[in-house]
């Protein structure tokens, strides 16, 4: 089975140089990579696309993340693989792109945790990875692209 559409790059091809920028803005130094790799992961999770969660994930195992930390950020809140810096990135992620049934999604007390582990570049740094996630997850949930192959093959 192929995508519904073609590759949205050879369709508007800007989105090449967006996708570069925005790519070189999350890996800033503010943020370990680490932490970056994870919260990609759960955002393609929480966005609910595979091409994005296999994409990450076999990242995390090429940049040495260890099996059990890649199979546990799915429930990351209950797993001991995770310092509280990294703890508090996944929960701004999960706030950020759940609905909230309570109230605000981004409390005060969340902010001032995820601003106890990052300063002001590195919380920007995280909404950006956060928000890439979601520009990209709207194009992979609409146009499908095929999961497990190469990049280049997952749009047909």
């Amino acid at each position: 089975m192929g995508s519904r559409m073609p590759n949205p790059v050879t369709l508007v091809p800007e989105l090449a140089e967006v996708a570069g920028a925005l790519r070189r803005a999350g890996a800033n130094g503010s943020v370990p990579q680490a932490t970056i790799g994870l919260v990609r992961l759960r955002t393609g999770q929480l966005i609910g696309n595979t091409c994005t969660a296999l994409r990450d994930a076999a990242a995390l195992r090429e940049a040495g993340e260890s099996p059990e930390r890649i199979a546990a950020v799915a429930t990351w809140w209950d797993a001991p693989y995770y310092t509280d810096a990294e703890r508090a990135a996944l929960e701004l992620a999960e706030a950020v792109l759940q609905p909230s049934t309570w109230g605000e999604r981004v409390s005060d007390e969340l902010y001032t945790e995820v601003a106890r582990h990052y300063d002001d570049k590195a919380i920007a740094t995280l909404v950006l990875v956060i928000g890439q996630a979601g520009f990209w997850g709207a194009f992979a949930l609409v146009g499908k692209p095929v999961p497990g192959v190469e990049p280049d093959e997952q749009w047909t």
